[in-house]
This record gives C-alpha cells, structure tokens and sequence, in this order.
C-alpha cells in the first residue's frame, strides 16, 4: 500500500468532526493566537464555589472580598455591556459577572472565545447583585480547557439511559442529581469506614485471582496466568480468605472490594460490584445484626437529617427507625406459601403451582425457590429473616438444638436482599463433609460448596467462634439514594459493546 493510499485509509477511519466542533476548533486557534493555552496550566489557591458563595455580602449592591474559582460553564447571557455566565463545580454553581469596562479588550476578547462546557478559572471579587444574585464581579479570566464537544440539548440533557451510563462523565456534569447522588455514595462508604472504625474493626486487601471460586453461590470469570499457567478466577466472594485472618489472630476485621460474577444484568445485578464482607471473633448471626442496622442507620445519617427516607415517584418511604423487625424464615413461608416449610408434599404442590421444578431436586433448594417466589416481594422491611434450612447454608453453624436449621439471617428492604450473615462455621470436619457432598440438583459451578483443602487446613489450625457479614454496597447506595436501577449508582456500570448507530438499551440485557 503507497503511503497516499495509507493516509487515505487513516482519514477514512476518523470520526466526522460535526459543525459544533469546528466551530469550537476556530475559537481554540484564536486562543492560540492570543498567546494562551486554550487547555491550559494549573490553578492554585482557588476555593471551592461553595467556599466562594459563603464571602459573598449579605447586602445588594455590596462588594465583598477577592476569591479564585474554578469551574465549568453551564450558561450564559448577555444584557448590553454584560456578560453573565453560571459556571459549577462539585459542589454548586455561582454567577459569573463580566463588565466591558472592569475588563482589558484582550480580556474581553478572551471571553468571546468561550463556550458552554468550557473549563475557565476566575479572580474576581464577591459580590451580590440587586436582585440578590450570588456572584463574581470578574478581574480575571484564565482559560482551563477548551471543550471540543457540544452539551446536551439545554432543557432536556442526556435523555437515552444507555448513553447516560456509557457517557457517565456527560451525565454528572448535566445529568440531575447525577453529581449529588454519586457523592453521596463516597459519603455512604466512609461513614461505613467510621463506623467499623469506632468497633475496631481492621480494613484489609486479599487477592482478587483466587485459584478456587468458592464462598458464594456464582458462576465465575475464568482467566488464565500465563507464567504459572494455571487457571484462575475473579472472586465472587470475599468470605474464605478474610476467615483465614482471623485463624491468623485479626479477630475483627473487614473488606470493601469488587467481586465479579459472571451472570446476568438486571436493576438490581451487575456482573462487577461492591460488597463488605465483616469478620468477627467471639461473635455470633446475632451481633452482626446489631452491627448492621447501626452500619446502615449511620450511613443513613450521613446523607440526611431524617432516617425516614423516599422512596420511588408515589410518596413511598423507607422507615429505618430501629429496631428493626426480625421473623425466622420458616414464619415467614407458613405466612405466604401457605404450608410448613418442612411438609416436602405441601412444598411440591405450591412448586407446581409457582412453575418451579421440584422431582429429583434437594427439597431445601425447592423450598429456597418458593422462598423467593412467595415470600420476597412482601418483605418491605427492614426486615432480619433468620434461622434458614441447614441444607442450603453450607458456610453456617447449625442451631445447637436443631442441626436442620442454620444460624443464618437476610436483610431485606422493599423486596430486595441487602445483606446476609452467618454464624460462622469452625467445624473442620464437619466442614469438609459438607464440602465433599454437593447438593442435590445444583451444578459444581453453582454451589458454594466447592473443595478448598487449604481453608480447611486454616480451621484445622483453630478458627474461633464468629459472625460474619455481607453488605451489597451498591444496593445499599440504591436504597438511601432513592435509586431504583444498580446501574445509577455504579459510576461505570457493565454495557453491551457500542453499537454504531442507536445500540441497544441497558433493559435490553436484563433478566
């Protein structure tokens, strides 16, 4: 191929530039020509627009104290020889007053080259307009970057979901309350942080490539080390090697991290997400439920003066108030499947009649199923279910006084699963018994009983007596944000590749 037939192929290959962007391209070369760097140097000492806003005077008309800002513009207008321009940063939006005559032409000019979704730093002095406007009378004008790309459509933004969630960057600067509810997750998991802080928790990092995918109920992604070449997996769990620390004296301890399932995306599932897992020594199913409602109540806390919180578009609410309502599990199946979770016929026939398969399936697994089909939706919780069959929980300690139930407990609020808890199993023996007998009727790569002959090596050595802790992080962002879909509080979540043209949408991919 000639190097013209190369040049060619490069030209063809590069996206259309569209008459904003060269429209835009002019004003960067005339701010070239200016002498400036239309993407400009750093910008120190600027406070915060929140900072800015507190000096502004309480009296119109007033002048205040001199401030540098820094921001984004979001509008702009003009009366006679003013300018006014509304910039934000992350935390609000002040009004940006620009006077011909306060101004050098250069200055002036400099202005003229400016667009909305530019990136400007400003030195100017407080001050509050007749109207009682917050602003800054401006002295001067530094350019920070010069956007290339047009904003969304003024009144309605970025409107398609799945171009909200693939172009989150565009979503927080103009989607509503984009920026706010993604900040109020970094709240949620730093009160998290404080309030484990406060019980002595430690904060550890364990490996993200296990050689075993155990400690959960999921299908994995499978990767390959080439040097070792050996076959690895993503976590989907954190449990295995946080209860090897505490075999290793850390009696409490606990992990923020990713865990990766490879299974379907849906409002409330994404194949990578948050969990904490929380280990303590000494403790049982019980302590961590009070540890739990003071986790969620705290973080509540963090982002609202009431623990009454919203809930969807009608005027619903989550009461978070404690305590909290605590039913066992074979309470709650008599209540809404009808029967005794132990009477396998009676589970048969509200089987058949919920289209669940029951011949040749473990009966627990069958009772599981009618579990989530007849009882879930009614759980509004909070609400603690405790006490589930043994069969399906082959992690947990039984009761002493009934080895078919496991000291097991989920949360659940508005009919979706927020955490899970066990008293911790430290039996070795008992351990690998119930690693090496599958349940009936579910695949290897689907039941957490998988062989880990080192953890049982770890509790042969001497766990102690604990209680641990599941908190989906994601679901809990959703439920104090008033988010009903995982993927508007996971800053980037999972998406099918982009599709030239249109594509197809997040709903399109859920269960």
């Amino acid at each position: 191929m000639s190097k013209d037939d190369q040049n060619s192929e490069n030209d063809a290959r590069k996206p259309k530039i569209d008459r904003f962007e060269k429209d835009r391209l002019v004003k960067l070369e005339k701010i070239v020509e200016m002498g400036f760097d239309p993407f400009g140097q750093r910008f120190d000492d600027h406070l915060s627009i929140a900072e800015a806003r507190e000096r502004v005077p309480e009296t119109s008309g007033e002048a205040g104290p001199a401030c540098r800002v820094a921001g984004r513009i979001m509008l702009r207008r003009k009366a006679g020889k003013l300018r006014f321009y509304d910039i934000k940063d992350q935390t609000g939006r002040i009004q940006l007053l620009f006077s011909r005559g306060d101004l050098s032409e250069q200055q002036w000019e400099l202005m003229g080259q400016l667009d909305l979704g530019d990136l400007i730093g400003i030195d100017g002095t407080a001050w509050r307009t007749d109207s009682g406007e917050f602003s800054l009378k401006v002295e001067k004008l530094t350019v920070l970057c010069k956007s290339l790309a047009q904003p969304p459509e003024k009144y309605h933004g970025l409107e398609d979901e799945e171009t909200k969630l693939r172009q989150r960057y565009s979503d927080l600067i103009y989607g509503e309350g984009v920026m706010e509810r993604m900040l109020k997750r970094s709240s949620i998991i730093d009160s998290v942080r404080q309030t484990l802080r406060s019980h002595k928790f430690n904060e550890v990092e364990t490996p993200v490539l296990h050689s075993i995918a155990g400690g959960a109920a999921a299908r994995p992604f499978v990767t390959h080390h080439n040097a070792l070449d050996m076959e690895l997996y993503l976590r989907i769990a954190l449990e295995l090697h946080l209860k090897r620390l505490m075999v290793g004296g850390i009696e409490r301890v606990y992990e923020i991290g990713r865990v990766f399932r490879n299974e379907g995306v849906d409002k409330t599932h994404n194949p990578e997400f948050t969990m904490i897992e929380i280990y303590q020594a000494y403790g049982d199913y019980r302590s961590m439920m009070d540890l739990t409602e003071e986790i969620i109540v705290n973080a509540a806390r963090a982002i609202s003066d009431s623990l009454v919180l919203p809930w969807g578009p009608d005027g619903d609410t989550i009461d978070l108030t404690q305590p909290w309502q605590r039913k066992t599990y074979g309470e709650l199946f008599l209540q809404h499947a009808g029967c005794d979770m132990r009477d396998a016929e009676a589970v048969a026939a509200v089987a058949a009649k919920h289209g669940i398969e029951f011949a040749g399936r473990h009966p627990d697994v069958v009772v599981s199923d009618v579990f989530e089909a007849t009882v879930e939706d009614h759980l509004q919780g909070p609400i603690f279910v405790t006490d589930y069959p043994a069969s399906i929980c082959p992690l947990t300690k039984r009761k002493h006084d009934d080895p078919n139930i496991a000291e097991r407990f989920e949360l659940f609020v508005k009919g979706m699963e927020l955490a899970n808890a066990y008293t911790e199993l430290n039996d070795p023996r008992l351990q690998e018994e119930l690693f090496l007998t599958q349940l009936a009727g579910m695949s290897e790569e689907d039941s957490m009983a998988k062989m880990d002959h080192d953890f049982i090596r770890a509790l042969k050595v001497g766990m102690p007596p604990a209680g641990g802790l599941g908190i989906g992080i994601d679901r809990m962002v959703m439920l104090l944000t008033n988010s009903h879909k995982i993927g508007d509080v996971i800053f980037f979540p999972l998406l099918r590749h982009e599709q030239p043209s249109g594509g197809s949408s997040p709903e399109k991919a859920e269960k």
